[in-house]
């Protein structure tokens, strides 16, 4: 396989790959089969850009993590806050919130995403990216596609990057670089030439490849967008269709009957036409019969069909038709709640290992200890709800002894409890001394204005 790297590759998961553009260009409206013939039309209402982003803001409406101790000691809670606050520092410098939303819509189009967590020895940091899963391909272990042992990362790099990061002059305008990895080895490949090869220094693949929904069975992941590219073709062809009619409509064709030569006839107000005696003229009026209203039926059949296969309720784009209790609402934007949760699940495993491999490469790299903790991925929730009750339920849940502060901050979806709660106890204690002080101060009034009215001190004046 050392010989031509590339050239294996590129004759690998062909069908994956040319899947990946196929949903690109849909993605970006490229949705009509071959070009357009002249005096054609071919209209795009691009609403399977729209559901895969809509999806993926409901998705993404809010997420945290936290790192709760493994045993019920100072010293175990003292090592889970360290370890989650190394976790937001990272997160802060790589600015995971918009790789995260950004690596969605990509996962969403495509059907499959991936990270990559490698140590920054130039920047002493962990770097978080999220490579072009077209050109990551993965092998695993017999049936068990949850063991990947082998993991390849194919990109191209111009001339100059490649010289500057690798000091290796390529023979072209630009290098292909692949990236092989295992849990043991590291090997670096310019143009199929091996210019690296070292133990892997992590001890773990840097990779994390998930897929936005999972198949049974199956390793790569299924996009979004087959399901609905039927229908938007078919929404795309009706509404051309019927822009046509309405264009012909209003510019009539002039019908003539019986004659055999015709000049001159323009359509116009007040236009006069001169033709034989038994001829007839007449303009084609195409929307006649209620035959527009068949038209119309038919797209509006074609929209909810989409919304339908979708799981995207009309609802969830922000207009009803009626009035809706929480509840109704809920019921109604249940199919959308289904499809969040199945990608929910998949993405609550991605982002635990992901957070496992910037802790350890902290611990390798910076000589920190976090143990044994327990990594949670916080959701919020996707439907807006009511603070105010959540916020009375969770503090019956604390005086009850059910939930801790921390935890009922989690529920609320406060993005950093630990450091809420710090401020929380740095506050109490700040009030805490101003009360004692203003105490001892107004003790020591008092008993100076009993002193100062006094008999006994009246006379000694």
């Amino acid at each position: 396989m050392n010989d031509s790297i590339s050239a294996q590759l590129a004759r690998r998961d062909l069908t994956r790959i040319k899947g990946y553009r196929d949903f690109l260009d849909f993605y970006h409206g490229q949705q009509w089969a071959g070009r357009a013939r002249w005096g054609e039309r071919h209209l795009v209402f691009n609403y399977a850009r729209v559901f895969i982003d809509k999806i993926t803001s409901y998705l993404m409406s809010g997420v945290s993590f936290a790192v709760d101790a493994s045993t019920d000691s100072d010293q175990a809670r003292e090592t889970a806050r360290r370890a989650e606050s190394a976790l937001h520092r990272v997160y802060d410098e790589n600015n995971l919130e918009l790789l995260d939303l950004e690596t969605e819509i990509d996962c969403a189009v495509l059907g499959d995403a991936c990270y990559k967590i490698i140590w920054d020895t130039a920047e002493k940091k962990v770097r978080v990216t999220a490579p072009d899963v077209q050109g990551i391909y993965a092998w695993w272990s017999g049936d068990d596609t949850s063991r990947i042992w082998r993991v390849a990362s194919r990109y191209s790099l111009s001339a100059e990057e490649t010289e500057f990061l690798y000091r290796v002059k390529p023979r072209g305008k630009t290098a292909v670089i692949v990236e092989l990895w295992t849990a043991s080895d590291f090997e670096l490949y310019l143009d199929n030439v091996l210019v690296e090869k070292k133990p892997n220094p992590y001890g773990f693949i840097p990779f994390i490849i998930y897929p936005n929904l999972r198949e049974p069975k199956k390793f790569w992941g299924i996009s979004d967008l087959p399901a609905i590219m039927e229908s938007q073709r078919e929404l795309n062809r009706a509404m051309s269709q019927l822009s046509r009619i309405l264009e012909l409509s209003g510019n009539p064709i002039a019908v003539l009957e019986n004659v055999e030569e015709s000049e001159d006839i323009a359509i116009r107000p007040g236009a006069v036409w001169n033709i034989p005696e038994d001829a007839k003229a007449y303009l084609l009026d195409l929307l006649q019969g209620g035959g527009i209203n068949l038209h119309i039926s038919y797209i509006d059949l074609l929209y909810r069909t989409l919304h339908d296969i979708s799981e995207s309720p009309r609802s969830a784009f922000g207009g009803t038709e009626r009035d809706l209790s929480g509840v109704a609402l809920q019921i109604e934007l249940y199919p959308l709640l289904q499809k969040v949760r199945r990608k929910r699940i998949i993405r609550t495993a991605a982002y635990k290992r992901r957070n496992e491999m910037i802790l350890r490469l902290l611990e390798k790299y910076q000589g920190e200890n976090f143990g044994d903790n327990r990594l949670r991925i916080v959701w919020a929730p996707v439907l807006p709800h009511d603070v105010t009750s959540q916020v009375n339920n969770e503090q019956t849940l604390v005086q009850a002894g059910i939930h801790s502060r921390r935890r009922a901050m989690d529920e609320i979806g406060v993005q950093d409890p630990e450091a809420e709660f710090k401020r929380w106890l740095e506050e109490r204690e700040t009030i805490l001394r101003m009360n004692k002080e203003l105490n001892v101060r107004s003790t020591r009034s008092e008993v100076r204005g009993r002193a100062s009215s006094s008999p006994v001190a009246g006379v000694e004046e």
